[in-house]
């Protein structure tokens, strides 16, 4: 059995790509997926106006992340009532739509795009058993199998893009290039952070022991280091994603901060994404695979420049990417919840805390991000 695994892992990583354009280029085409570095939108679904709803964590809308370069999608899922939510904490508090229609949208996308590998973190909304968030003190309480997630995956048709390694988990030089996941249309990459099954579901890969992550929910400009802060597997040889959006305390809570993302999502300065990506580099010499960020087209295409020269390219996008939506506007004009529904449309930040507060504390007692 060991014999054709090796064989087969090493014809996956020397064949011949017959895919021309990877990712927008053709030298990414014979780059591994264990190789490379993708910006990631953090709350991906939760889209909004960020100076009115603090349940917000992007201006646009999955199908312009998408098509202005965001290559991870990272989403929180919830049990409501039988239906898996993209909620924050509570879907009385931030409801995102269904995964099916979110995964229907990125369906379309791929279909119009086919020579791009996107990637999916799905976090199981989770109850902590203790102060510290590692995995092993955290409880699945939406309590959704694995198929539960295949089923919707098989709705929306993303299961037919999806990838299934051969084993698991997989180092970092064991992943196939861009080229060769084009080429055999399992372009799709996701992750669950918590109650993978490959037996039952072999494309829904467990986060942390294909990954690990930095810390979140942080602060300061000064806390972005590059330190293991969750992994369930060996972090010298598997990828690893940094979480670099910051947050400003309301009412001795995180809340995410619209207002300096500018500067967090820059490309160099004191607390900015290519200056935590030069610490990785430097504590251990490579680069984060993951680039998990907050409002992703503050900086004007600073993170996707950051990410581009990681990956050894030239960011030079053919056309504009969208502008940070008027923090003064009601709604996104362009980017849109899909008849996403939030309890704080025009309350101000304290306001709007207090009562994520009061439900969050009296329904669940949970938290995750």
């Amino acid at each position: 059995m060991l014999v054709p695994l090796a064989l087969s892992l090493l014809l996956s990583a020397t064949a011949t790509s017959a895919a021309t354009t990877c990712n927008g280029f053709s030298s990414l085409c014979s780059k591994s997926y264990g190789n490379m570095s993708f910006v990631g939108a953090h709350d991906s679904y939760a889209v909004g106006n960020p100076a009115s709803n603090l349940a917000v964590n992007q201006d646009y809308d999955v199908t312009q992340q998408l098509t202005d370069g965001v290559r991870l999608l990272q989403m929180q899922a919830h049990n409501n009532s039988g239906t898996i939510q993209l909620c924050h904490t509570s879907c009385l508090l931030f409801n995102g739509g269904t995964l099916e229609s979110y995964l229907t949208k990125v369906k379309s996308w791929m279909d119009s795009n086919p020579n791009d590998v996107v990637t999916l973190l799905i976090v199981v909304r989770v109850k902590y058993t203790s102060d510290i968030r590692v995995p092993h003190t955290v409880q699945n309480i939406d309590d959704l199998p694995a198929s539960d997630y295949g089923t919707v995956f098989s709705a929306a048709g993303v299961d037919k893009l999806s990838y299934a390694p051969p084993t698991s988990p997989l180092t970092i030089t064991q992943w196939p290039t861009l080229g060769q996941m084009i080429d055999n249309g399992t372009r799709l990459v996701s992750f669950l952070d918590n109650g993978a099954d490959l037996t039952s579901v072999p494309y829904l890969l467990d986060e942390f022991t294909q990954n690990w992550e930095t810390a979140y929910d942080l602060t300061s400009p000064s806390l972005f280091d590059c330190n293991v802060n969750r992994s369930k597997g060996d972090t010298t040889t598997s990828m690893f994603l940094i979480n670099h959006f910051l947050d400003e305390v309301v009412l001795g809570e995180p809340a995410p901060d619209y207002t300096v993302a500018n500067v967090t999502n820059g490309v160099s300065g004191t607390g900015s994404l290519g200056a935590q990506v030069d610490t990785c580099v430097g504590q251990y010499g490579r680069a984060p695979n993951f680039l998990l960020v907050d409002f992703y087209e503050y900086g004007g295409g600073s993170v996707f420049q950051v990410a581009a020269s990681i990956n050894g390219v030239t960011y030079s996008p053919t056309t504009p990417i969208a502008t940070p939506v008027s923090a003064s506007a009601t709604s996104s004009s362009t980017g849109s919840t899909g008849g996403a529904r939030s309890l704080t449309p025009f309350m101000t930040k304290s306001q709007a805390l207090s009562s994520l507060l009061v439900v969050a504390g009296v329904l669940f007692g949970a938290s995750s991000i």
